[in-house]
């Protein structure tokens, strides 16, 4: 293995940081070859297995992030950005619960997505297959890491994982689980693999590693998919803005409805995937008043609203953030 690749806080040139994530990406075009061929059994295998190595080394992995929580304090990380990147026992328990559901979905190699006939007697099939090697740059969540190697693990795909500098002990700690658990499937366990350096040169080095890296996921903030979109060189799954919206319906089930929107604002606030903005259906209103607002209201959520909801007690001054409109069904 590249030495830099064992020292986090080395400082790469481009040259060094292009050789370092080339010898990844040998490594996992190789482990994608193999892996796109693995039995079902088998993947399932490796994705159990790094679930109990979760679990077991839930010791470890809280030491190493309590490292991450120092280096962050260090640097004056935010409050919200704090809680992104702690852990405790019932977050690895999430994680691991987490492979242990992917684990059980069905295969999604070998798909039949469609087929048809053509006039000439041809018959097609569009059939899902691996991509290769994916790249995932993502900022300091720690459990990121067990999400992003599950699901390329599933689909059959080597990954190349880059987390943010904050998580890096977490993530190394994390990425062990996972190549415990590729080495008792019999699995390649470079399939799964780390950059495990802060230096951003190796960012940039993955941006424009045409050739080595098939697609690049971004997971993380405006600025960071925003660098990744405008300097990739190579295909880009990317989102960009992110307003998190959840729409009531005017036939949604009113208690279903009232735990899914306490859930996605309130589970974890701090995380890009909260919820930002509720439209309700004017039927649902009609129905059921603003029992969904008062809920949020009663769970310490700062409420905006606008138009009939304006006039709801609790609510903060106006900057229009919910609101009930005629929506067509």
């Amino acid at each position: 293995m590249n030495d830099l690749t064992q020292s986090p806080s080395a400082g790469l040139s481009d040259a060094q940081a292009d050789a370092l994530i080339a010898e990844l990406g040998a490594k996992a075009r190789d482990a994608a070859a193999e892996l796109a061929e693995a039995t079902a059994e088998r993947k399932h295998a490796a994705l159990i297995g790094a679930a109990d190595a979760l679990i077991a080394a839930t010791g470890s992995i809280l030491d190493a992030n309590a490292e991450d929580l120092v280096f962050a304090g260090e640097k004056g990380l935010s409050p919200s950005m704090i809680d992104r990147l702690q852990l405790d026992t019932g977050r690895i328990r999430a994680m691991a619960d987490g492979l242990r559901a992917v684990a059980e979905q069905a295969d999604p190699v070998g798909q039949v997505l469609a087929e048809w006939d053509r006039p000439n007697g041809l018959h097609i099939q569009r059939v899902s297959t691996p991509l290769g090697v994916i790249g995932v740059i993502y900022e300091s969540r720690p459990n990121v890491t067990a999400d992003a190697a599950a699901l390329a693990l599933k689909s059959g795909n080597a990954v190349i994982l880059r987390g943010g500098s904050e998580s890096l002990n977490s993530s190394a700690a994390i990425h062990a689980c996972f190549v415990q658990g590729l080495r008792q499937a019999r699995l390649p366990e470079a399939a799964v693999q780390m950059v495990a350096t802060r230096d951003r040169a190796a960012v940039g080095a993955m941006l424009r590693a045409q050739g080595i890296i098939d697609v690049i996921v971004p997971r993380g903030g405006k600025g960071l998919v925003g660098r990744v979109q405008s300097e990739a060189r190579v295909p880009v799954f990317a989102h960009l803005e992110g307003i998190n919206h959840v729409y009531a319906d005017g036939d949604a089930d009113l208690e279903k409805a009232r735990r899914v929107i306490l859930n996605a604002k309130t589970r974890r606030t701090g995380v890009c995937g909260s919820a930002e903005c509720l439209l309700m259906d004017r039927a649902f209103y009609d129905k059921h008043g603003a029992v969904l607002i008062e809920d949020l209201l009663k769970a310490g959520v700062e409420v905006r609203a606008d138009g009939t909801l304006a006039a709801i007690p609790g609510r903060a001054p106006p900057r229009p953030m919910i609101s009930a409109r005629n929506i067509s069904t």
